[in-house]
């Protein structure tokens, strides 16, 4: 029976880790590399660990009401983990295992120094690193000895921070076991960290390596600043020695003591450059075996190198597939979507397959190669000036690239110098019908998808959608007359801003004119669930019912309600018309309001509790009016300049024009989204399909596949279940890694910095979006459907994107982390009269919920009152 308990290292890989847990996976699959040296030992394995739980069985209990906890409530977790941890110590090694434990280390050398390590089977995996969350014992001395500290090991499965990690992350308690390696010990003269990767910029071609005196105990402890050396291409291009005043040591009897430097080595470097050199090249050769950047804990012993852990670096954010070895500039498309998140493989597909520009997937984000845009000064200069238009950090993020003469080429422009080709995009004309048109063909279109998608099921859906209606949902968006229509009111925007600014000293003065601009259907969303809060207000029983509400059947129940026929009716007209929006919407997989119509029941309720009947004709006749009067007030003092009639005509003209298509804007995305719907409830029936035969267990479990790899299995009615549990394990972890706006090839995360020297010390700098200043209690909402919002609030959020326009009506302002002057949150907030400022970093860390805040929506900048 002894050998399903113990295993040697060597007879170890990064297969068994459901044997021997992630971090014995690791050491076997080290010790199997050429050139690299691990120090001797064995393995307990889980099956071990698995007789001693066996040993309790009221831990199983115990077990249960530990799945059951918040993992917020620290004082229930200490308590019962510290029960469970009690009893696995108290419970006696049988002596079948006993005997197999000490007859390894019989072999090994029964009186020796061992490290005594928890190696757990959710450990040290590709989407989630624990490090540091169990225990591991140095220079542990003698069987009796060894023994105990295996047990500690079994229970540091429970530690406080181990039982909250995986509460957080959803990982059942039951399904995760230890193991334990027993290593013998090595006493280094020097110890350390090295990341393959830099774990701050993510840059794949630099490694760092952190040293220091003795064990490495007093690096990871955090007893001393360690040197910190950075390699890249064979060479140490820059070092920083530190004062290393303490170290850790081997003590003769077991266990290990701090000691002081000797005050002439402290400042010595613990490593030679031709040491850090070779070890980056060892670490090379790890990151190369494993396939992903590593985090290396080493030792140097008589200047030989010894690896004792390897783990992938699990928050270095993906890079885009190339199909060459050149240098690539990735710019993120969510951040112009409003919507960084992770998108599940089904929504980054179709939006691919869908999108007008070729589209790299990276951590269930999607991102636009601009490489050869950056590689001519005319195309170079006209990103620049969009990029910094929609969102500063990626202006200044483009700029550090593009003085980086290694990562972008540069080409001479393609065509000579001069004035531009005559025949661009001509202007059309300000006529409203020109809006009217666009909407009656989008319109049209979407009707005949409805009526041809209809009658197509299995591999003819599948072919309808690619041949014909992503064709037709591509060619409705490059139709030139849409173009032309968004472009003229964007364009007039800045015109409106920029000559308001010039001849009047008007900041963003676009933002009052555009005011209840027509024709918008996103700010036409917002006011019309006010007047679904009207039909609701005046029946009490309605009003008490939705605010119990957790069941998306609630609509059928409303009817036995007074009032509840007609609350139904408004509440149905509404998602008739706007129930295929949803937050994230660009991914096709997130449930549409349709679908789940409680997420907008809190919208509903605080507009019942917060506005009077006729609220939302009310409010956009106030901003109309408003817009009129600046519109006069401009004209007028436009007319007391010299020159000032013509100056007048043209800004008159421009007013015009802005209203007529700045509405429009929005409207090409509501087409998308109802597209989106459309497909969406066409696959669905699919995957529902695929159910019932057998092929998958539920239809959710067909957005983890591609649009193509979906069609596969549509055609040939198999799965592979294993690439489903993967691609659910990695969006797990996408969930975790912040998007970068910019991003090389190379894995480096260009981050964009605002360079200014004029807003108040303290203050949160960003993109003014929308005019005004305004101050109230910050509502940070991470969750539409968690909004609880009163008169005065100012909403903080990571990005919105049109479906949190239902919010905006009941707030003062705004703050995002995400945006820029033409998305949808800031065109909503200039259309309500909201001062806003977007692109705000970490705005959702740095201001807390209910904290008074200033928001100045014209200089773009938040301040924290005290």
């Amino acid at each position: 029976m002894s050998e399903q308990y113990v295993l040697d290292l060597q007879e170890v890989d990064e297969t068994q880790v459901a044997v021997v847990g992630g971090k014995a996976a690791h050491l076997g699959g080290l010790s199997r590399i050429d050139g690299i040296r691990v120090p001797a030992g064995f393995c307990v394995t889980t099956a071990a660990f698995r007789r001693i739980m066996a040993e309790a069985p009221s831990i199983d209990d115990r077990l249960d009401q530990l799945s059951r906890l918040n993992p917020d409530d620290r004082e229930a977790i200490r308590t019962l983990s510290a029960e469970i941890r009690r009893t696995i110590d108290g419970i006696a090694v049988p002596g079948d295992l006993a005997a197999a434990i000490t007859h390894a280390l019989a072999q090994l050398g029964e009186q020796a120094a061992y490290a005594v390590r928890s190696s757990a089977t959710a450990e040290d995996l590709p989407t989630a690193s624990f490090a540091g969350q169990q225990d591991t014992y140095l220079n542990v001395v003698g069987p009796a000895a060894i023994l105990q500290h295996v047990s500690r090991c079994w229970a540091s499965l429970f530690t406080d921070r181990a039982v909250t990690y995986r509460l957080r992350n959803g990982i059942d308690h039951r399904t995760v076991h230890m193991a334990v390696v027993v290593q013998r010990m090595v006493l280094p003269d020097a110890a350390g960290i090295l990341f393959t990767a830099d774990p701050v910029t993510g840059n794949r071609k630099v490694a760092t390596v952190e040293a220091s005196f003795g064990l490495g105990e007093a690096l990871v402890s955090g007893l001393v600043n360690p040197d910190v050396f950075t390699v890249r291409d064979g060479e140490v291009i820059a070092e920083a020695v530190a004062a290393k005043q303490r170290a850790v040591q081997a003590l003769p009897t077991g266990g290990t003591q701090e000691v002081a430097i000797d005050l002439r080595r402290q400042e010595q470097p613990a490593l030679t450059d031709a040491q850090v050199v070779r070890l980056v090249q060892l670490g090379r050769r790890i990151e190369a075996h494993f396939g992903r950047p590593q985090d290396i804990e080493w030792c140097l012993v008589d200047d030989d190198f010894q690896i004792v852990q390897s783990r992938p670096i699990t928050t270095l954010f993906p890079i885009p597939a190339a199909r060459d070895a050149e240098n690539h500039v990735y710019l993120s498309v969510g951040h112009q979507q409003m919507m960084t998140d992770p998108m599940k493989p089904l929504g980054y597909s179709m939006w691919q397959l869908t999108a007008m520009a070729p589209m790299h997937e990276a951590g269930g984000r999607l991102f636009v190669d601009v490489t050869r845009h950056l590689a001519t000064p005319a195309s170079r200069a006209g990103l620049l000036e969009n990029a910094g238009r929609s969102d500063p950090l990626t202006r200044d993020a483009l700029e550090t690239v593009i003085d980086r003469i290694d990562v972008v080429p540069s080409l001479p422009d393609q065509r000579p110098a001069g004035p531009p080709a005559s025949g661009a995009s001509a202007p059309i004309e300000t006529d409203p019908a020109i809006v009217t048109e666009l909407i009656e063909r989008s319109q049209a279109s979407i009707a005949a998808l409805r009526r041809d998608i209809r009658t197509k099921t299995g591999p003819a859906l599948f072919d309808f959608l690619l041949l014909e209606a992503f064709q037709e949902h591509k060619r409705v968006l490059s139709d030139p007359l849409n173009i032309q229509a968004i472009m003229a009111g964007m364009e007039a925007t800045w015109w409106l801003n920029d000559k308001l600014y010039e001849w009047l000293g008007e900041k963003n003065a676009a933002d009052t004119l555009t005011l209840s601009a027509p024709g918008n259907v996103t700010s036409e969303m917002g006011l019309a669930l006010l007047d679904v809060a009207d039909v609701i207000r005046p029946h009490p029983e309605v009003v008490a019912f939705l605010q119990s509400v957790e069941d998306d059947g609630f609509l059928d129940e409303l009817p036995k309600l007074a009032g509840g026929t007609e609350a139904r009716d408004a509440i149905e007209a509404y998602l008739d018309r706007y129930g295929m929006r949803c937050v994230g919407e660009i991914d096709i997989t997130r449930p549409r309001w349709r679908e789940r119509p409680t997420t907008l029941v809190p919208a509903i309720l605080d507009n019942v509790r917060n506005f009077e009947a006729g609220a939302a004709k009310r409010r956009f006749e106030h901003g109309r009016q408003e817009a009129q009067r600046k519109a006069q007030e401009v004209l007028e003092r436009l007319r007391a300049l010299p020159d000032g009639e013509q100056k007048a005509d043209e800004t008159k003209r421009m007013i015009d024009r802005v209203r007529t298509f700045i509405g429009y804007r929005e409207y090409p995305k509501y087409d998308i989204i109802s597209r989106y719907f459309v497909y969406k409830q066409a696959l669905l029936e699919e995957a529902e399909r695929l159910v019932q035969a057998d092929v998958l267990p539920e239809k959710e479990d067909a957005f983890y596949l591609t649009f193509q790899e979906l069609h596969d299995v549509v055609r040939s009615n198999q799965v592979d279940d294993k690439l489903i549990q993967q691609r659910k394990d990695e969006f797990r972890s996408y969930q975790a890694l912040t998007p970068p706006r910019v991003l090389t090839s190379d894995g480096e995360v260009i981050a964009g910095a605002y360079r200014r020297d004029d807003v108040p010390t303290g203050a949160l700098i960003g993109l003014p979006v929308s005019a005004g200043t305004v101050e109230g209690r910050a509502r940070v909402i991470l969750d539409m459907a968690q909004a609880d919002l009163e008169p005065g609030d100012i909403l903080v959020t990571a990005h919105t994107d049109p479906s949190w326009t239902p919010l905006f009506v009941a707030i003062a302002g705004l703050v995002t982390e995400v945006g820029g002057l033409m998305t949808h949150g800031a065109v909503i907030a200039r259309e309500y009269g909201l001062p806003a400022v977007v692109c705000v970093v970490d705005a959702t860390r740095l201001i807390s919920d209910g904290q008074r805040i200033r928001v100045h929506g014209s200089d773009g900048y938040v301040e924290i009152l005290p």
